[in-house]
């Protein structure tokens, strides 16, 4: 399965989360976080465990595989950088975070390569 677009938002939210809570989120959490229905919530995180993304232990707290960590740590990483040139180039915190969250699913790696040595040079 090629995650896709939700479904990496969702990981990139896990791991976010975990980070904030040690390592104990659970899928309301995630409702929280993305401001969506516990029915809509559960469906994606179904779809992710089935493919070997997320696991839930005994307590119902959500981890990150090895797999769905390597996808959850690429979008962040990419969230960040984007936001961060963003704002360095004047974009408001506001705008720069949305549409950070936007570009950080379609950019290619090569154009995601060259804007962050552009950030690093703007530092």
């Amino acid at each position: 399965m090629k995650v896709l677009e939700s479904g990496e938002n969702y990981l990139e939210t896990i791991l976010v989360l975990n980070k904030q809570n040690n390592n104990e989120t659970r899928a309301i959490d995630v409702c929280n976080s993305l401001g969506f229905s516990k029915p809509t919530v559960s469906v994606m995180l179904k779809q992710l465990r089935e493919n070997g993304y997320v696991t839930v232990n005994e307590k119902g707290f959500l981890s990150l595989t090895d797999k769905g960590f390597e996808i959850a740590k690429k979008v962040y990483e990419r969230h960040n950088v984007i936001a961060e040139l963003l704002m360095a180039i004047g974009v408001s915190r506001e705008t720069a975070l949305k549409d950070a969250c936007k570009i950080e699913h379609d950019i290619s790696d090569e154009t995601f390569t060259q804007l962050k040595i552009q950030l690093e040079k703007l530092k």
